[in-house]
């Protein structure tokens, strides 16, 4: 046993003293520095259409804070630094104006958080077009079809991708026949146009088709009326609302005239993120937001995670901060990001829109996940949401 602990000794002494022989001083290398911003603009809080729903002014924001503090847990280990700059347009400010001043030729990673037409008129902007933007608001099929811009990446489900997902659990309860409601804004007109093509690619038949015209307060009026809006001589299996504002649709439920479900835009909904899920690790990403926020993680800060998280990935995984490197893999057949939602996700490189499984929840429970189990695709089920590569009509990855 002595002899044991003196070899020990004899090693450990070496050991401490070999660095210090002949050996060059060693320094601590410096850390790759990845700058990435957050621009979005003051908003002012629309008219409150119930007192349940407080407007939230930073949604989108501490997302992206959440998604930087989990790079650079990364970072410690691969000798990278990502650094977050926020940068709010006042009301009256210009977007452009903007981003010229503060971010041109300082930053290759924009996340933004803008209407679609402010998106647009952004990324054709001349100083933008070496940036690689990353949109976490709008939900436009335009943007991904005719209206795309190949330095523009889509971090939410398309309204495509939200109503597919819905006809595909419809079509798994049989649920065929469909009442559409549609609000009087373009917004919902345009996801009632969703509705409808998800109703033709997967069977259903919308049997009744009706505007919402009402203009006054819908919570006096509705008890009555919306019995009488929704009486009908054919029959139906689910009541399809239209109501992206939310001026409207809340009311629907429980006071139509047919005992019938209520999806779309509200009822059973279909979304990127809620606050009711709690599978594949969401409780914990759902408990370390609100514990930072003080309230649940909301899409848009669900989408601006995802898209600071997605430069972390493909900046650790690349070894470098260069846009195109960076770009070029994360439209690459080996990008994977850990979304929480039981499905690797990645880029679609024909259109830039983040493939993603997408949520079916009610107000208070989580239904369903879609794509629903039994639609099938040659390359990723994922792809079944939305538009395919032979139906997209972007043109800057052809």
């Amino acid at each position: 046993m002595p002899s044991i602990n003196l070899a020990l000794s004899i090693i450990i002494n070496l050991l401490l003293i070999m660095p210090l022989a002949g050996a060059a001083p060693v320094y601590a290398k410096a850390k790759q520095a990845i700058n990435i911003a957050y621009l979005t603009q003051e908003q002012t809080a629309p008219p409150q259409l119930s007192n349940l729903d407080p407007f939230i002014k930073n949604k989108g924001l501490i997302g992206a804070e959440l998604g930087i503090a989990d790079d650079n847990t990364t970072g410690e280990f691969t000798g990278q630094q990502f650094n977050l700059k926020t940068v709010i347009v006042p009301l009256d400010g210009n977007i452009v104006d903007t981003f010229n001043q503060e971010l041109a030729n300082k930053f290759q990673y924009v996340v933004v958080n803008l209407t679609a037409d402010q998106l647009n008129q952004l990324a054709d902007f001349p100083a933008a077009k070496s940036v690689l933007l990353f949109d976490v608001a709008t939900l436009d099929d335009a943007l991904r079809n005719e209206q795309c811009r190949s330095n523009v990446l889509h971090l939410l489900p398309s309204r495509a991708m939200r109503a597919d997902a819905l006809a595909q659990y419809m079509m798994k309860k049989r649920w065929t026949k469909w009442f559409l409601v549609i609000g009087a804004t373009q917004e919902g007109r345009l996801f009632a146009d969703a509705i409808k093509r998800a109703a033709k690619r997967f069977g259903m038949k919308i049997v009744v088709e009706k505007l919402w015209e009402h203009t006054y307060d819908a919570r006096r009026t509705t008890q009555s009326d919306v019995a009488v809006f929704t009486q009908t001589d054919d029959d139906y299996d689910v009541l399809v609302v239209a109501d992206e504002q939310g001026e409207f649709g809340e009311y629907l439920d429980y006071r139509t005239w047919n005992p019938r479900p209520v999806i779309g835009t509200q009822g059973l909904i279909a979304t990127a993120w809620h606050k009711t899920h709690e599978q594949w690790g969401a409780v914990q990403i759902q408990n370390r937001f609100k514990e930072k926020a003080g309230r649940w993680m909301e899409e848009q800060d669900y989408a601006a995670y995802l898209a600071v998280r997605a430069v972390g990935e493909a900046a650790t995984r690349t070894g470098s901060g260069d846009m195109s490197r960076v770009k070029d893999y994360m439209l690459g057949a080996t990008f994977a990001l850990n979304g929480y939602t039981g499905a690797p996700l990645s880029f679609r490189s024909w259109d830039g829109q983040l493939r993603q499984p997408v949520l079916l929840a009610a107000p208070r429970s989580l239904v369903a996940v879609a794509p629903i189990e039994g639609f099938l695709h040659p390359k990723t089920e994922l792809d079944t949401l939305g538009y395919d590569q032979p139906e997209s009509q972007c043109q800057w990855a052809k």
